[in-house]
């Protein structure tokens, strides 16, 4: 059975939020979606809801799915969703940074290549909702 990797596209005041890597070493530096693995019995969006409770310190409403399944080079499957924080101020409990990146910004940062497509999903989302 493959590993199903959920992702979290949060989107405050047309802004995007994005996370560095801090591990492991060979993803070290690169950008994503915060989120993680979905452990066995968890649902999809109780796995975001807890994940960006351990890696943020916030808690989110997890909204439309961006795509469908994105293939990721480990084998396993990236499941994105768009999201919203109902409470909190995101913190880097598990990055080394975060960053809201605007329209404008979105590939000022080097998105880890499974991360990429999804940007550009979401960018259409961002034009159409704006």
């Amino acid at each position: 059975m493959e590993t199903i990797v959920v992702g979290a596209a949060i989107i405050e005041n047309g802004r995007l939020l994005a996370a560095q890597r801090a591990d492991p070493p060979e993803l070290k530096g690169g950008w994503e979606f915060p989120g993680g693995k979905v452990d066995p019995g968890e649902s999809d969006h109780d796995a975001l809801v807890r994940e960006c409770a351990e890696e943020l310190g916030v808690k989110i409403a997890v909204g439309r799915r961006v795509g469908g399944e994105w293939p990721l080079s480990s084998g396993s499957v990236l499941r994105v969703w768009v999201a919203t924080i109902v409470s909190g101020v995101p913190e880097p409990l598990e990055h080394l940074a975060l960053r809201w990146l605007g329209q404008e910004e979105l590939y000022d940062v080097p998105w880890l290549p499974g991360d990429l497509p999804i940007v550009r999903a979401v960018q259409r989302l961002l034009n159409g909702s704006s």
